[in-house]
């Protein structure tokens, strides 16, 4: 088809564009391009996760001393002597004593962390920074400077140096487990290194309460402050609540870094982990019952965390709470 022009000169109608088909991928596969780029994490996840785990289940039913590739079948043996174990179990009280301190310490000091940052009306960005950065430190790290810098028990350590000024007498925090001072130094390198994180999940709920609930209770005659808290703020954040409080259980149960950095060349105060570390690895290295070990401390953190996601209503719509 053509067109005349304005000198009578005809020309050809300028070709209509085919539409276009949906872009193909590497290849024109787009099956290739899902397993080229998930490909490597999942075979990642194959070796490194679920080897190991069926690896460790099939090793707690046989006698595995001093290698991972036992011929000597034992059946359950191995989980009635770690049931049985006295420093096993021992953890495992170490763990709950751990749990019911640090995981209610750091709801509330991530807590509070957030409402403050929240309220600020400059340099809001900075302080998130400044309270989040800790979590970029290893545990290591902060284990170490914590019990050679912080707590140590001479009197150039920055805590005795402190409490010199007022007369008190040094304090070996980490050296005896009467009276247990010990505690305050895990739980406070924990807490100084996962509240920043916390904080800004409760930062991130804060910001998505709507701001006409707080109009209408101010209309209705609530005061600003405790009760906007007690009957607005914090019913508002009770999925993040809930899911702050599963995860800073499960990290309790895997605490083992700072633990072993503090207490390595002690026998109390350990945690399953820790536990479980000098089990498999230790003079024995019973690879038997150090798996068997660990399938029971696994099974013990999912019906913890289910009773207690069940307890919380995690998982359950607004309309059925």
């Amino acid at each position: 088809m053509s067109t005349i022009t304005r000198d009578g000169v005809s020309s050809p109608a300028p070709a209509k564009a085919s539409p276009a088909g949906p872009r193909r991928g590497l290849r024109g596969s787009p099956t290739l391009n899902f397993w080229i780029f998930t490909g490597p994490f999942l075979a990642g996840l194959l070796i490194f996760v679920y080897v190991p785990i069926l690896w460790s289940l099939w090793l707690s039913f046989f006698e595995a001393r001093f290698t991972v590739t036992p011929s000597t079948f034992v059946g359950f043996d191995n989980y009635v002597n770690m049931l049985t174990d006295e420093d096993f179990m021992g953890s495992l009280v170490t763990f709950t004593v751990f749990a019911a301190i640090i995981v209610p310490t750091t709801w509330a000091a991530s807590l509070g962390l957030a409402l403050m940052v929240n309220r600020l009306r400059f340099m809001k960005a900075f302080f998130r920074s400044v309270f989040f950065l800790p979590t970029a430190v290893s545990y290591v790290a902060a284990s170490l400077i914590w019990k050679m810098s912080i707590f140590n028990g001479v009197r150039f350590g920055m805590a005795n140096t402190f409490l010199g000024l007022f007369g008190i007498d040094n304090t070996a925090w980490l050296a005896s487990p009467d009276p247990p001072w010990y505690w305050l130094v895990i739980v406070s390198v924990r807490l100084w290194l996962q509240a920043g994180f916390y904080m800004i999940l409760f930062i991130a709920a804060l910001q998505n309460i709507p701001q006409e609930l707080y109009e209408a209770a101010s209309i209705d005659g609530a005061k600003p402050g405790w009760q906007t808290f007690w009957h607005i703020t914090l019913p508002q954040l009770r999925a993040t609540s809930t899911a702050v409080i599963l995860l800073l259980l499960v990290a309790a149960y895997q605490a083992f870094d700072e633990f072993f950095n503090l207490l390595s060349k002690t026998t109390w105060g350990r945690p399953p982990l820790m536990e479980l570390y000098y089990k498999a690895l230790g003079e024995s290295q019973d690879y038997g019952s150090g798996s068997a070990g660990a399938l029971i401390l696994t099974v013990l953190i999912c019906l913890v965390t289910l009773l207690q996601g069940k307890f919380l209503g995690f998982g359950r719509g607004e309309e059925s709470k």
